[in-house]
């Protein structure tokens, strides 16, 4: 297979490792990466703060970079993001056509049938729960809100989890519930914000995990931020990360 890599804007900036890591792990189970170089934000920041017209121009350049991929030759698109890619699947098309630009919403349609987050690409598209990665070390899993409610992953990042040579995997009590980030969420309701995060932390600290892993790294960002100041050992790492395997950055 044929894949193109959408990154995310907080990738690029914060969190490369997810992106490589991705990238590290396709490339083992030998499928062809590519990483259309044009890529920018797709939007989903301006869209969630009442910025729709602002976001047009941004999910216009996000259809015409991965439609040009689709093109090329490439066979899916894949983000290790499950809120960027509920973006592009449940919020881009209806942008373009509130805006009236109704062409566009069908190409974004097009682009977004093409475009899965990490789980659902290699269960759903390819098949596949062992990806051969071995990480020994003691992790809870946190489903992320828009993997869980808008993308509906199920349990698809459990499935690949459990089957990571040397892993200790644990439950972690009441996952189904919000961290408290929400994007702007957490910057306008600060502490609503933080409520939640401590709630999620509390549980977190009861696993006696040495990691906690999710699909999202903005989530992971705002957790991992709690988890440092309480000093309870706990590190987060990226589902890509753990599925890439121990010591996965010497491919690079």
């Amino acid at each position: 297979m044929r894949i193109a890599v959408f990154a995310t804007c907080l990738a690029d900036a914060l969190f490369p490792k997810a992106a490589q890591a991705t990238v590290v792990l396709l490339e083992r189970l030998g499928h062809e990466v590519v990483f259309p170089p044009a890529q920018t934000c797709c939007g989903q920041m301006h869209i969630n703060s009442g910025y729709q017209r602002e976001a047009l121009p941004l999910v216009r350049h996000h259809v015409d970079v991965f439609e040009d991929a689709l093109t090329d030759g490439v066979d899916a698109i894949v983000a290790p993001s499950g809120s960027c890619v509920g973006s592009v699947r449940h919020q881009h098309a209806d942008v373009a056509r509130q805006q009236g630009d109704d062409r566009l919403a069908r190409r974004a349609t097009d682009v977004a049938g093409r475009t899965y987050e990490l789980s659902e690409l290699l269960v759903d598209f390819l098949g596949v729960t062992d990806v051969g990665a071995r990480f020994p070390h003691r992790v809870t899993y946190h489903p992320t809100c828009h993997s869980l409610r808008v993308l509906r992953v199920g349990d698809k990042p459990l499935r690949l989890l459990k089957e990571v040579a040397g892993i200790d995997l644990v439950e972690l009590p009441e996952a189904d519930t919000c961290c408290g980030f929400g994007g702007t969420f957490a910057l306008k309701n600060a502490d609503t914000s933080i409520a939640m995060m401590a709630d999620k932390l509390r549980h977190v600290a009861e696993t006696e995990a040495e990691v906690l892993t999710a699909g999202d790294s903005s989530c992971l960002m705002h957790l991992g931020g709690g988890l440092s100041r309480l000093r309870v050992g706990t590190r987060t790492v990226h589902l890509a990360e753990i599925l890439a395997g121990e010591g996965w950055e010497a491919a690079l």
